[in-house]
């Protein structure tokens, strides 16, 4: 006899539970949000059942802290659009069969940065000395592991971003590679940054090259220059591009912006701060430049309204939304 298959979950109550999940990840919300998600738990049956649906994926992969398994789920009406609340919906496992493995492949990518010899929570930035005279900086969100030895001097990038300057030290006659989940970046002597993004890698170079290595492509590696970047597949890499002059100024503690959209800026911010930032589609077309600082979002939000009509609304400390000034 087969078993009874229930209803998928309804889209818009995931959605809400992975914009609660990433205000409440934080493990630091406070009564309010506890008697908002327990009002938005009891509102609805379909709520109620997307909470006993993540209880039960939590306990059967045991991944989910147990603080933020219990905290969340809750309400939201924002619809969700970006990266991160779309990974967050995967690692629910309320997005069918293709978002239950897309979490798992996830989860294993956590417990392996949670392992990771460095590793920066989110907003935190660090630099570190290693052994054979090179700096490595880890922006936002990153983790790395490190082998240096006779043979090789190996960083594997298991998330976010880093900065690597080579040194010039004892052991480093041997290569300096970067290894991301899409292939490997060799340094020819010089200053350059990696970012794993979902699928792809990023690399920008500020002096000298390095060269590029798809993990399953064919052929000659890509030779990238000093003032070109590029993004690659585990097939290949794209057309190289000249990059953004303030692309490393995150390794300064600033974000460096020049025209560019609301949007844009409002997404890039967010990796720096815990929890959701909403930009409303009637402002994010507008444009702005600046140079912010970066140890200090909410002054960051506080400021827009100075130089652009909006206004910005904390709902709590982890979910602000920037909409059209009244």
């Amino acid at each position: 006899m087969s078993r009874a298959r229930h209803p998928a979950i309804n889209e818009a109550v995931a959605q809400q539970a992975a914009d609660w999940l990433t205000v409440l990840m934080s493990d630091e919300a406070g009564e309010a949000e506890l008697r908002d998600w327990r009002r938005w738990r009891e509102l609805d049956p379909e709520h109620a059942r997307a909470w006993a649906h993540i209880e039960a994926f939590s306990q059967r992969f045991g991944s989910v802290h147990k603080g933020a398994a219990t905290q969340a789920l809750a309400s939201a009406s924002v619809r969700p659009a970006s990266g991160k609340r779309r990974r967050l919906l995967a690692w629910l496992g309320v997005a069918g069969g293709a978002g239950m493995l897309a979490a798992q492949n996830g989860m294993w990518e956590r417990a392996q940065a949670l392992r990771a010899d460095y590793q920066t929570a989110t907003g935190e930035r660090r630099a570190i000395l290693l052994s054979d005279g090179s700096v490595l900086k880890l922006n936002t969100a990153s983790a790395v592991n490190v082998r240096i030895d006779g043979d090789e001097r190996l960083i594997e990038l298991l998330a976010g971003e880093i900065m690597v300057v080579s040194g010039h030290g004892a052991g480093s006659d041997a290569p300096l590679l970067v290894a991301t989940h899409e292939g490997r970046v060799r340094a020819l002597g010089t200053r350059f940054s990696v970012r794993q993004r979902d699928g792809v890698s990023h690399v920008a170079v500020f002096e000298s090259a390095v060269e590029i290595r798809p993990l399953d492509g064919v052929g000659a590696p890509l030779l990238l220059p000093a003032g070109r970047s590029a993004t690659f597949t585990r097939q290949r890499p794209e057309a190289p591009q000249a990059i953004d002059a303030h692309l490393d100024a995150w390794s300064r503690g600033q974000m460096i912006v020049d025209d560019v959209t609301l949007g844009e800026f409002l997404a890039d911010l967010s990796r720096y701060r815990p929890g959701l930032i909403h930009c409303a589609p009637e402002v994010a077309q507008l444009r702005l430049s600046g140079v912010f600082l970066l140890f200090d979002t909410d002054r960051i939000l506080n400021l827009l309204p100075d130089s652009l009509p909006v206004q910005v609304r904390s709902r709590t400390r982890y979910w602000v939304s920037v909409e059209p000034a009244p």
